[in-house]
């Protein structure tokens, strides 16, 4: 190319304030194949994309380069304003001069000198750009949703009621997540059954809503457009479509002895059961482990009672097949494991807590089930040891949060709003009780959360004392809770009849293997990776597959609520459209120098390159080789640097691009 233009940014003062801008424009006009250099202040607002249009069309430029922030940010917009003027819009580069040079140096001379080089790369890299042609995907409008809880609920009944049929996939038998387990919502105190089991109705009774409950993803095959599902349905032991819900299986269920996985161990439940009344699908499941039909051949009294004859004791699981073209992933989070006798792989470490050794002392989620209306003890709070009402309870925040010591180094944000929440449901079910509530910081940021906070000090009389608790034993029946003050600067002992420990948020169990499945990010905690967290926070780096909910972070129901809507709208916008157009700056392999070795198969993260016969137009064969799939491939490179034959290559970043690039600097 020999008509190159080049727009240096000032981005303000982010760039100018270090670089000379106007000695690079004049520096980089000297260039060969530079037909014109200018520089302007904001070259992302509308007169500096306007600037390059205008100059692309009366210099009649073969290719751009924009010197100014990373490509991350406005390549994209760059290239859009590029094809406007009629230029290709995969000839257009940018040079990132504001956090590869002006964010990390001091020296205006030398930055400037640098800011010249990186730009003389970016030239000499379009003069060997060739003109690409986005690749066209074929679409299959339906969306697979994993996960049923609110966040799940929510991206499903989007998509649905923008005209688009969902798959959902809630491995539990009945969706609701955590959010059907609380007893009420902060900053409003509204019942969380009365928000979330209408949406849960609606997911059941959709027409466009498949529900698969007590169902897992099995397997992922496919691409952007067009995934293919394998979904695991579990055995239930009950026929579905002939059960009535009528209750007088698990009315009749002799076995009752066993620990609730709703209520967290705080109540029992039979072997047939649902997880709770509001439950969908309302229809029940047997446990495997706990059937004594499925065990010794015994018992056997449900499948008697039931008149509908939806018992079915032979049931296995079963493997089903959906082909989607979106995917989003809310698969929720889990509490951190405080247990001492937890095994060390899980973290654990807070034995001096004494959880799992006091019946008195428990988690967040467990005193969410012994506040609520609908939970074991019909929201009577009473001690689980024995039944009494505790007059003095203590509540420990960042148990597991921010501990680089022995748990996690991050916050797990919404602790410090549902410890306040829970001060107050406590004082509305003890009205003489005393909450007292040990804590590092108060995080509230959001709207009305430090309001509420303060509610529960000045108004519900919760006495929070700024410190750690470094030992809690038992005395004569009572917790003794011994921690400090750090703002009085005094040490403090509390006689309490129970602790609340608000454990940190971690991903639900399975994400990692989840994630492997669909080839996507997760980080060293084991939480979705969105592809960038300003620009695209519910796109992963996989094409069509989104995230959502606090699978990707710990949040409460608000933000997961507007992550999944901010998720569906993704999945609305890829479906609307026929077919989907996708950058083609993807793998290519010269088929003729293929030597067939497959090392690129076996090296490929995203699955992309398949083995294929290379053919004469007549059909002949000549030899094996390997062949890119272009709806699959996500341009990461991978097969280049393991090809021994060098036959893989990269578009739009060729080995011969890359050389021009290096060779320039000599």
């Amino acid at each position: 190319m020999s008509r190159i233009g080049v727009f240096t940014c000032w981005c303000g003062e982010n760039i100018a304030r270090t670089v000379d801008v106007d000695e690079v424009a004049k520096r980089v006009a000297e260039l060969p194949g530079v037909r014109c250099s200018l520089n302007y202040k904001y070259m992302c607002a509308d007169p500096g994309q306007a600037l390059v249009r205008e100059k692309i069309a009366s210099e009649k430029l073969d290719g751009v380069v924009v010197a100014s922030c990373s490509p991350h940010m406005h390549l994209k917009t760059f290239r859009k304003a590029a094809q406007t003027a009629g230029l290709n819009p995969y000839l257009v580069e940018m040079a990132n001069i504001r956090e590869q040079c002006s964010w990390v140096h001091h020296d205006r001379a030398q930055a400037t000198a640098k800011a010249f080089e990186i730009i003389r790369l970016a030239v000499e890299k379009v003069r060997n750009d060739a003109a690409l042609q986005p690749i066209r995907v074929p679409v299959t409008r339906r969306a697979l949703v994993i996960g049923g809880g609110v966040a799940g609920i929510q991206a499903a009944l989007d998509i649905a009621d923008a005209g688009h049929e969902v798959v959902m996939v809630e491995r539990e038998p009945s969706i609701g997540g955590k959010m059907a387990g609380l007893s009420e919502t902060f900053p409003t105190l509204d019942c969380s059954q009365c928000i979330l089991t209408p949406r849960m109705v609606e997911v059941g009774q959709h027409p466009r809503i498949k529900l698969y409950s007590y169902s897992e993803v099995e397997k992922v095959e496919g691409f952007v457009g067009n995934f293919k599902i394998t979904i695991r349905q579990k055995a239930r032991y009950v026929d579905v479509s002939k059960c009535t819900g009528c209750g007088e299986c698990w009315n009749v269920c002799p076995l009752k002895r066993n620990s609730s996985e709703f209520d967290y161990g705080m109540g029992m439940r039979p072997a047939i059961y649902i997880p709770f009344p509001q439950a969908v699908p309302a229809r029940p499941v047997i446990d495997k482990s706990q059937c004594a039909k499925l065990i010794r051949n015994g018992c056997g009294l449900c499948e008697k009672k039931c008149k509908a004859e939806a018992i079915n004791f032979k049931d296995e699981d079963r493997l089903v097949e959906e082909a989607v073209g979106a995917v989003v992933v809310a698969t929720g989070y889990k509490l951190y494991s405080i247990a001492k006798s937890q095994p060390k792989t899980t973290l654990a470490g807070y034995g001096e807590y004494g959880y799992g050794k006091y019946k008195d002392v428990i988690d967040s989620l467990q005193f969410e089930r012994l506040v609520s209306a609908s939970g074991p003890t019909g929201g009577v709070l009473k001690r689980p040891s024995d039944g009494a009402i505790p007059k003095s309870v203590v509540f420990i925040s960042c148990v597991g949060s921010r501990d680089n010591a022995k748990g996690l180094p991050y916050c797990s944000k919404i602790c410090c709003m549902y410890t306040a929440k829970h001060t107050m449901l406590y004082k509305h079910k003890v009205h003489d009780g005393q909450a007292h509530v040990f804590y590092m910081d108060i995080r509230a940021g959001g709207k009305g959360y430090d309001e509420f906070v303060r509610r529960a000090i000045e108004q519900d009389g919760a006495r929070y004392y700024r410190g750690r608790v470094s030992k809690i034993t038992q005395e004569h029946g009572k917790l003794i809770v011994r921690g400090a003050d750090t703002l009085a600067g005094i040490p403090v002992t509390i006689e309490a009849d129970m602790v609340v420990l608000a454990a940190a948020m971690r991903p639900a169990d399975g994400i990692e293997e989840l994630a492997q499945k669909l080839n996507i990010g997760y980080d060293e905690f084991g939480f979705l990776m969105e592809s960038h967290p300003k620009l695209r926070p519910v796109e992963t780096n996989t094409a069509g597959i989104f995230i959502a909910g606090a699978c990707h972070s710990p949040k409460d129901i608000p933000e997961a609520v507007a992550q999944a809507s901010a998720a569906a709208s993704k999945v609305q916008v890829m479906l609307a459209a026929d077919e989907l157009t996708r950058e083609p700056e993807i793998a290519a392999i010269n088929e003729q120098t293929c030597a067939a070795c497959f090392t690129c198969i076996r090296t490929c993260p995203y699955h992309a390159i398949d083995r294929a016969e290379l053919r004469t137009p007549r059909g002949a064969f000549i030899k094996n080789t390997a062949r890119v799939n272009p709806g699959l491939c996500m341009g990461c490179g991978t097969c280049v640097s393991v090809c021994p034959s060098k036959s893989a290559d990269l578009q739009g970043f060729t080995d011969q691009q890359v050389y021009a690039m290096v060779e320039s600097l000599a």
